[in-house]
């Protein structure tokens, strides 16, 4: 990526992390801005023909109006996630996006953490050896995930409920595994709050109703004012207690000695290679559907 010049809208936590990342790889910002004014004040002042994309680590509302004009310039776009407030500002991005032919790159970091990657691969090993058993009795699957995400009270990302905060994260690895269109919601509960607004814990229930598919569930926990920190994956494969079992559940974060969450370098920097294929012209299909992906968990969690 060298002599690759970008804009950052956004210098908070992950601003600096992605900053700091594509600058290693030879990344020349050539503005920076942390605020309203200031992003005025730049792009006034910046030819957007010298820009190669733009990185968007600003606050979650803010995120629709900055894509949008990056994108409507035709400026590729590597955005924090949630990509929206709301399933259709969101779907409207990633429209916009394939009606320009720009890219648009939600930074969903755990769809590329590894060892979500080596659990899929595993997780699909075993769903394939159901799949002829459930085919030849004409049922559907008997497979429940459980997706739990915690974390202690931070005062980051509190422009937006638990659901755009955190939710999005499962939601996203689950629609890796199965289609949106596939899935209903069955069951969303906003815990211990009177509204909806500003929420910090959610249940979600999501079931595959159609497709190959067909009978997967799925529950959903987050909570962003816990007591411990935990990101996990468990699977019951629903087998009966005759046959073996291989039920098992996943951590998605290591750990340090004092029990804190150590972030998993490798998944920002995989996220970080994937977007510079992307630019170099590879991956335009994966591309698209990744984007899909994050309008779809919008759609779930922003609704």
């Amino acid at each position: 990526m060298k002599n690759c010049k970008a804009i950052l809208v956004g210098n908070g936590t992950m601003g600096a992390r992605h900053k700091a990342r594509y600058e290693a790889c030879g990344v020349n910002f050539i503005a920076v801005a942390d605020n309203a004014g200031e992003f005025d004040r730049i792009v006034n002042g910046v030819a957007l023909s010298d820009v190669d994309f733009a990185v968007i680590a600003s606050p979650a509302t803010t995120h629709y109006d900055y894509a949008k004009y990056f994108l409507e310039h035709r400026i590729p776009v590597f955005i924090e996630k949630p990509l929206a407030l709301n399933g259709a500002d969101a779907q409207e991005l990633v429209d916009l996006s394939v009606k320009n032919a720009t890219t648009l790159f939600v930074a969903q970091s755990e769809c590329y953490n590894p060892i979500f990657l080596n659990f899929r691969k595993h997780f699909f090993a075993e769903l394939r050896a159901l799949c002829g058993a459930c085919e030849k009795k004409e049922r559907p699957f008997d497979v429940h995930l459980e997706f739990r995400r915690e974390h202690r009270y931070s005062e980051r990302c509190r422009d937006v409920n638990v659901s755009l905060d955190l939710l999005v994260h499962d939601l996203s690895l689950f629609f890796t595994l199965f289609k949106y269109g596939d899935v209903d919601v069955v069951n969303f509960e906003p815990v211990g709050v009177a509204g909806k607004e500003c929420y910090d814990a959610a249940i979600l229930r999501l079931v595959v109703a159609r497709g190959p598919y067909r009978g997967v569930s799925a529950d959903f926990f987050v909570n962003r004012d816990s007591d411990r920190d935990v990101r996990t994956i468990s699977v019951d494969f629903g087998r009966s207690a005759e046959k073996p079992h291989s039920d098992y559940t996943v951590s998605l974060a290591r750990y340090t000695a004092d029990g804190e969450i150590a972030h998993i370098p490798d998944s920002l920097d995989n996220e970080h290679r994937f977007f510079v294929k992307i630019l170099a012209g590879a991956c335009a299909d994966l591309s698209r559907r990744a984007a899909q992906n994050a309008a779809d968990c919008v759609k779930v969690a922003g609704e």
